[in-house]
C-alpha cells in the first residue's frame, strides 16, 4: 500500500513540530497516599519533521501511548518521549499531559473528608537532551490587606490560583507542590465545610491578608528552599471580587546550589 506520508517533499521546509493535540486519554499517575491514581488527560504529542518528508505518521502517536498502557509517571516521561522520537525517526519529540488530580482533604475543624481537585501538567521534550517541567495549578483564597486596613466591616476576599512550574533534580510529589502553594495563600479551599469549618477558614484568611505579590514572594521563598528543584516559575492570578479585572504577578528563577 502506498505510503504517502513518507513521500519526498520538494519545498525543502522542515517543520518544527507536527502531531496531535486535544486527545482525551485515560492515564495512571503516582499518588502519594494511594500509590496510583486513575485519571483522564488531555494529551498533545509532536515531533520535528525533516524537510524531505511530506508528513508524519499520526497513528504512531497513539501506538506509543498504548505501548506504555497509560502509565504516565515522572520517571517514565523520558522513556515515553524518547520512544516517540525514535518511532517517528525525529530529531525532537514533545509530549504534554494535562489532567485533573484529586487529593483527599479534611475540613480544618470537623475533619470531614472530601476530594479537592487540582490541575497538573507534565511537559516533556527530548532531543539530544531531556527536559521535563511539572506544573500544578492550585486554587486558594486571598484577602486584601488594603481592604482590611481601611474598612470598618470586614475586607474583600477572592479566589485566586497559584501556578507552580518546576524542573526537578530529584523526585517531588504532586502533593508536595500543592502543599507549598496552599501554605502561601491567605487560606486553602475545601470542597466540604460545615459551619465550624467556615468560621475557621474565614478567620484564617482575615488574619493572613495577602496581595498577589505577597503570595508570589512567599511561594518563591518556599521553592528557593527546596533542594530538589533546579528551576521554577510561579504565576498568581486573583479573580478580583470588587474589580472588573483580574490581578496577577509572576516570576521565573533558577535555584542556586
Amino acid at each position: 500500500m502506498r505510503d504517502v506520508q513518507s513521500e519526498r517533499d520538494s519545498r525543502r521546509i522542515p517543520i518544527d513540530l507536527v502531531g496531535i493535540k486535544d486527545l482525551s486519554y485515560p492515564i495512571v499517575v503516582l499518588d502519594r497516599e494511594q500509590k496510583e491514581q486513575h485519571t483522564v488527560a488531555n494529551v498533545s504529542m509532536a515531533v520535528s519533521l525533516p524537510e524531505h518528508y511530506r508528513g508524519t505518521h499520526m497513528s504512531r502517536f497513539i501506538e506509543v501511548l498504548e505501548e506504555f498502557q497509560g502509565k504516565v509517571t515522572l520517571s517514565q516521561m523520558e522513556h515515553i518521549t524518547e520512544h516517540l522520537r525514535q518511532t517517528l525517526r525525529a530529531d525532537r519529540a514533545e509530549i504534554t499531559f494535562q489532567f485533573p488530580y484529586f487529593i483527599r482533604r479534611h475540613a480544618p475543624v470537623t475533619k470531614i473528608p472530601s476530594y479537592s481537585r487540582y490541575d497538573v501538567i507534565f511537559w516533556a521534550q527530548k532531543d539530544s537532551s531531556f527536559d521535563l517541567i511539572t506544573t500544578v495549578i492550585v486554587p486558594v483564597q486571598t484577602l486584601c490587606p488594603c481592604s482590611r486596613e481601611i474598612s470598618e466591616f470586614g475586607a474583600h476576599n477572592q479566589r485566586a490560583r497559584i501556578e507552580v512550574a518546576a524542573r526537578m533534580k530529584n523526585f517531588v510529589w504532586i502533593e508536595e507542590l500543592v502543599e507549598i502553594a496552599e501554605r502561601c495563600g491567605s487560606a486553602p479551599l475545601h470542597s466540604l465545610l460545615k459551619r465550624e469549618d467556615e468560621k475557621y477558614v474565614t478567620e484564617q484568611a482575615y488574619q493572613n491578608a495577602k496581595f498577589v505579590e505577597d503570595v508570589l514572594r512567599d511561594t518563591a521563598l518556599e521553592l528557593e528552599a527546596e533542594s530538589r528543584i533546579s528551576w521554577y516559575r510561579v504565576r498568581v492570578v486573583s479573580s478580583e471580587s470588587i474589580h472588573n479585572h483580574d490581578a496577577f504577578a509572576e516570576l521565573e528563577r533558577h535555584v542556586s546550589g
